[in-house]
């Protein structure tokens, strides 16, 4: 769930970035290349978001659909248990 989080964390703050960059009037404007900001033409750092928020959209789906599958698998499995060990055992989340 961390890397669910940590993916949809990552996509809000590209949104945020891409907002703020719409707002300046720089034609110049700083862009975090590794641990260094580099000045940019904006354009250049436009079409750069735009990649990056293609990449963790991208990333975001996956870990959606691999979450649904493991939501499902775990339906499967609480179905096995229950039926094996029937009120003795609680598996609902609190």
């Amino acid at each position: 769930m961390l890397m669910y989080s940590n993916a949809w964390e990552a996509n809000e703050n590209l949104e945020d970035a891409s907002n703020e960059l719409i707002l300046t009037d720089d034609e110049v404007v700083r862009f975090q290349i590794g641990e260094v900001f580099g000045h940019l033409a904006k354009d250049e750092v436009d079409t750069r978001i735009e990649k990056m928020q293609e990449t963790t959209t991208k990333h975001l789906e996956k870990l959606k659909d691999e979450k649904k599958s493991v939501v499902a698998e775990m339906a499967e499995l609480k179905k096995i248990l229950y039926g094996k060990f029937k009120d003795s055992i609680n598996l609902e989340e609190d």
